[in-house]
């Protein structure tokens, strides 16, 4: 069972995803939310699943809400999904650096919704990297890039900051596998190396790391190195 908390500062929009999720069999409601600040100590009263978070909300936003849930060791297993009207933004953007496993809009579809907060509860990415990536490129050239010795993450392997890049570049493992000559599952202990040493919680966040690190660059296509 799914246990989720919704974050919206309109009760009205919170009782209409309350609606939807409920319906799922697999899914339980086990709070509201109206504004960052009291998100923020639900999720370490309630430890959730999921947080369903609004960005925009007055005095704390979707935002700083899950940039602290995201770094509270006692939320540690709790993963944020945000909700925008706008597909790319800076807001989303934001949200992506502080801790969001992904992104959706407020007019999703209820199927889509489902299995978007079914693939985040399991640790997948719910915006394709693709998508991350076309986000990413659109504002990373506003902060500087932190880069490490080499051009890499220090505690990767080559092969692993191999893998990262594939990944930021939007690749699945079967493609990852494909271009660097190794089975499906070889591919996926390596994602999971590349995920618990660099400390990141998804896909949606290896994506984050390797741009804003400057391990990838906006426009870069080009073969790993």
């Amino acid at each position: 069972m799914i246990s989720i908390l919704l974050v919206d500062d309109q009760a009205l929009v919170r009782t209409g995803f309350r609606l939807i999720l409920e319906r799922a069999p697999d899914m339980r409601v086990v709070g509201e939310a109206g504004d960052g600040a009291q998100a923020i100590e639900m999720t370490v009263d309630l430890q959730p699943d999921l947080v369903l978070m609004d960005i925009r909300m007055p005095e704390v936003d979707g935002v700083e809400a899950t940039r602290r849930i995201c770094r509270d060791v006692a939320a540690a297993r709790t993963r944020v999904l945000v909700l925008t009207t706008f597909d790319l933004d800076e807001y989303v953007y934001a949200a992506l650096l502080a801790g969001a496993s992904g992104f959706l809009l407020k007019d999703t579809l209820a199927p889509d919704l489902l299995s978007a907060v079914r693939a985040v509860a399991r640790g997948d990415a719910v915006a394709a990297p693709s998508v991350t990536r076309r986000l990413l490129e659109r504002y990373v050239a506003t902060a500087p890039a932190r880069t490490e010795p080499n051009g890499r993450p220090s505690p990767l392997t080559e092969r692993e900051a191999e893998v990262l890049v594939l990944i930021a570049r939007g690749l699945s493992n079967a493609e990852i596998g494909g271009r660097l000559h190794l089975t499906e599952g070889t591919v996926k202990t390596h994602v999971s190396r590349v995920l618990a040493k660099l400390g990141l919680r998804d896909r949606v966040q290896a994506v984050v790391h390797a741009y804003e690190s400057g391990l990838v660059r906006p426009g870069d296509t080009g073969s790993p190195t």
